[in-house]
């Protein structure tokens, strides 16, 4: 297990590992700010933070399969 995350490690910081690095990069930005609008928002309300930080983390669980259902490795 070690060695396949340290080959895959090895390959994406060769550039090896990604077909379309940008596309990875836009869509993983687009779901972090999604979540990260979603903690700002409810971080405002007068809950226990443990709520908002929660809630973002599922919005953008949830968000990142639907972003990156083209991405394609080598």
């Amino acid at each position: 297990m070690l060695e396949l995350g340290w080959l895959s490690v090895k390959l994406f910081f060769q550039g090896k590992l990604l077909r379309d690095p940008i596309y990875f990069m836009k869509q993983t930005i687009i779901g972090t700010t999604i979540g990260l609008l979603v903690l700002v928002l409810l971080a405002q309300a007068e809950i226990p933070f443990c709520l908002p930080v929660t809630i973002s983390s599922l919005t953008t669980g949830l968000i990142m399969p639907f972003l990156l259902k083209d991405f394609k490795m080598k």
